[in-house]
């Protein structure tokens, strides 16, 4: 809770950002992350809501859940390809978000990855993803497209519940398992293509 940090550059060398390190810096503007971090922990930089980009090294390999939840001033993000494990509700509330690159070592879409970021209006799913989880994309009401990888294998529940703003969606060959509700209220959907 260091309401009036603005600015910080982590040192080279430190290999973790632990969890709930910068959560509820309120004027945090800006942040510099060095070549040797590896992991950003649970809420580390929840509700940092000054915090409008921010970029994450190629040594990063984990992010972990809700690391960046409530970031509401991010606008675009890249997600290096060297990241396999994006938790829990990392970018959930993220109301600001427009656009985001994803990587492509990424192992599943996690529950709530997503949830009510709703300025979101269009994602491309990597082939490298199995699952797309629980309430993925729950409300995010401005996505319009979305372009779902080739190997998902299965999609959770409520996974894009609320997202009014799609019209249709084409879900890849493999597709096992559609979850309960997964496409509920999405009131402008008028065409879903299932091999």
């Amino acid at each position: 809770h260091c309401s009036s940090l603005t600015s910080i550059t982590i040192p080279e060398g430190i290999t973790s950002i632990e969890r709930y390190t910068f959560e509820d810096c309120s004027s945090l503007t800006s942040i510099t992350i060095p070549n040797s971090v590896t992991s950003i922990g649970q809420y580390a930089f929840t509700q940092c809501a000054k915090l409008t980009s921010i970029t994450i090294p190629q040594s990063v390999i984990s992010i972990n859940d809700s690391a960046f939840s409530y970031c509401t001033g991010f606008t675009t993000l890249t997600i290096p390809d060297s990241v396999t494990h994006l938790g829990s509700s990392v970018f959930s509330n993220c109301t600001g978000l427009t656009s985001i690159t994803l990587s492509d070592s990424i192992s599943d879409i996690g529950d709530y990855l997503f949830y009510a970021c709703k300025e979101l209006t269009a994602i491309t799913i990597p082939n490298s993803a199995a699952s797309i989880g629980v309430g993925a994309f729950l409300y995010c009401t401005g996505l319009k497209n979305i372009t779902i990888g080739t190997q998902i294998k299965e999609i959770g529940s409520r996974a894009f519940s609320g997202c009014t703003g799609l019209t249709d969606i084409e879900l890849p060959q493999g597709v096992a398992h559609i979850g309960e509700s997964a496409f509920s209220e999405c009131r402008n959907l008028i065409n879903i293509s299932i091999p």
